[in-house]
């Protein structure tokens, strides 16, 4: 390199600037690979040593006409040297890659943040599609951004001239152009995308990885020696303060999988997972079907109503039966379920809510499937719930739900949602040997049996294999006699099973932990109660809050069915309770249900997290009244 080019570099990196947290967002067409290029970002991120949360927010249509605001793809990344408990409230930097990605996006950009534009994609055409009436990058509409139009699809193009590839592959490369040039930014290394590219495509498409690289390289060295608009410069973030420990990035998806492997471990017992493919829970199917040297079977089956099917036929064949899907499929697994709560089987259904009624908006997030697993059946058909708050915390909500479902002989029902199965975070990986084991012990004993003869404490019935010699049984959806199991419609005996039903589940509150404050202390003005992906942005606005001096606490809730023994009078210690939740309200109505206490409802349902923001604004508002 030439002495001049050595003076730009040392001048581009002696004007990088330290910051504690940034966040960005990328976006564009559905076809433009934004969540590849998000993707790679986080993972460099991660090797960086920085915190970070994700959001991949996915349009709703599989197959947008390209150019419109249907079929924008969006990536955003909160990442620092501190604790990142959200993936941010407005962005600091927007990448767009054509105008549709820019109108719908841009109103989320804090004032007087980076916005970078692929200007070569500014076409007549393509302004029109996107619904502008005039070009955005001439007519003075983004003043309050600080625009940084570049011609990403011509300087992709010459970058790419190196590998034999035909126009349309090489624009498709522009994603790796805008990765290399955001790369430098932040200080990050290629190395990881490089590698990542040629193992992805060098051994069959050689040409394709070349020319990946070349454009990922050819943003990176944009980014190093032209001359950068005074006000864009490079940022440098320290490393998180981290545990000691093994640490990967992991989405809910990836965790919630691993998790229920891990419980059928310690249970002892094999796995069949038996699902139909619906956004966004297929991602389990396809995690669990990598895992089949983990004693793990996986079944798509032709409907809902098979896949929740097969999943009891399995428990009752002493696997462990799992069943995924979100909220449309849950509504049709339901009669089922019931089944699974008569006949006393174990189960775990995991339902990744996305925003409804009906159909609704598949790739967008929700918590209004509460009422549905709480109340979603015909007659008493009491049912353990339990919810995850984060990718990382999926994990052990799977471990306990295999531990509940197997001591209890109970359908469980995990709550995730599709942002905390989409989005990726830092997961210390946990040593195996430290988990605690809970292995299940099927009955082989025929001295004395009965299928519904009980253990005194836990009130659950024997579990016991077909097949056992001298333990034949039947079981089924229609009343059983207590003890025997024989098919009963005595009116007595219907009421002490509806009895023994209820009790059981309301016994395993004596088998979780009481409700501990997550922030703050056990009394004061107000708790600010979540449940799910609520988590993160409570904390932080909890924590603002209360460094302005405001009594004001966090309850976060893992069990909400049954609900922690402490709870009510915890949450009687407060003068007010406010319940954020993406739904109109239905944590906030079971609480004063069970309570009677005078919750406020702070209600979301955008198909967006909420912001740090509204949960401080709505924490203040409450607070004045």
């Amino acid at each position: 390199m030439s002495s001049d080019g050595n003076a730009v570099l040392k001048l581009a990196e002696s004007r990088r600037e330290e910051v504690d947290s940034v966040v960005v967002r990328f976006a564009g067409d559905s076809g433009d690979g934004i969540q590849l290029t998000g993707g790679r970002f986080a993972e460099t991120t991660a090797l960086s040593g920085q915190d970070l949360e994700t959001f991949p927010d996915f349009p709703a249509e599989i197959r947008a006409p390209i150019g419109t605001t249907y079929g924008v793809s969006a990536f955003q990344i909160n990442f620092g040297s501190g604790v990142i408990m959200t993936a941010g409230d407005a962005p600091d930097v927007l990448v767009a890659l054509n105008p549709a990605a820019l109108i719908v996006n841009i109103e989320e950009i804090k004032a007087g943040g980076l916005v970078i534009v692929d200007a070569g994609s500014f076409s007549a055409k393509n302004i029109q599609k996107a619904g502008y009436e005039s070009n955005p990058l001439e007519d003075g509409s983004l003043e309050k951004y600080r625009v940084f139009p570049i011609d990403i699809s011509r300087l992709t193009l010459e970058a790419v001239s190196v590998a034999d590839v035909n126009k349309r592959d090489g624009l498709r490369c522009k994603n790796m152009w805008t990765l290399g040039l955001i790369s430098w930014m932040y200080d990050r290394a290629l190395e990881p995308s490089i590698e990542h590219l040629e193992n992805k495509f060098g051994k069959k498409l050689p040409e394709v990885a070349k020319a990946n690289v070349a454009a990922l390289k050819a943003g990176h060295a944009f980014a190093e020696t032209a001359e950068m608009p005074g006000d864009v410069r490079g940022f440098t973030i320290k490393p998180a303060d981290f545990a000691p420990g093994v640490y990967r990035t992991v989405t809910g998806t990836e965790a919630t999988s691993w998790g229920l492997v891990a419980g059928a471990q310690l249970a002892g017992l094999k796995i069949a997972l038996c699902s139909y493919p619906i956004t966004p829970a297929s991602g389990i199917l396809h995690v669990l079907s990598r895992l089949k040297a983990y004693d793990v079977t996986t079944f798509q089956a032709e409907d809902e109503i098979a896949a929740v099917c097969a999943a009891i036929g399995a428990s009752y064949g002493g696997a462990l039966g799992i069943t995924s899907s979100s909220g449309p499929g849950i509504a049709l697994k339901t009669e089922a379920i019931g089944l699974a709560i008569a006949t006393e089987v174990p189960l775990i259904v995991v339902n990744t809510q996305r925003a409804g009624p009906s159909t609704g908006m598949p790739t967008k997030t929700e918590q209004s499937d509460l009422y549905l697993a709480l109340y979603g059946r015909n007659a008493d058909a009491p049912i353990v719930v339990l919810a995850a708050h984060s990718s990382a915390d999926s994990f052990d909500v799977a471990i306990e739900a295999v531990r509940l479902a197997t001591k209890y002989m109970t359908p469980v029902i995990l709550l995730s949602d599709t942002y905390i199965a989409n989005a990726a975070e830092p997961w210390l990986v946990p040593d195996a040997d430290q988990l605690e084991p809970f292995k299940v012990n099927f009955r082989t004993e025929p001295e004395g049996f009965q299928p519904y003869v009980r253990d005194e404490t836990t009130l659950a019935r024997p579990w016991v294999k077909p097949g056992t010699p001298g333990l034949e049984h039947r079981i089924g959806g229609l009343e059983r006699s207590d003890v025997s199991g024989n098919v009963s419609n005595d009116a007595d005996n219907h009421q002490l099973m509806t009895n023994i039903r209820f009790n059981k589940i309301a016994g395993i509150a004596n088998d979780i932990p009481l409700q501990e404050v997550e922030l703050g202390g056990d009394s004061g003005q107000i708790v600010v109660v979540g449940w799910g992906s609520t988590y993160g942005p409570i904390s932080r606005a909890v924590g603002h809050l209360r460094d302005e001096g405001k009594a004001v606490s966090h309850i976060q809730l893992r069990y909400i069915n049954p609900l922690p023994k402490n709870l009510g009078e915890l949450l009687a210690r407060f003068d007010k309770i406010l319940v954020p939740e993406m739904n109109m309200g239905q944590l906030s109505t079971l609480l004063r249900d069970r309570y009677m206490l005078p919750t406020k409802s702070l209600c979301k349902v955008t198909g967006k997290p909420f912001r740090i923001i509204e949960i401080e604004d709505g924490i203040r508002a409450a607070l004045e009244k």
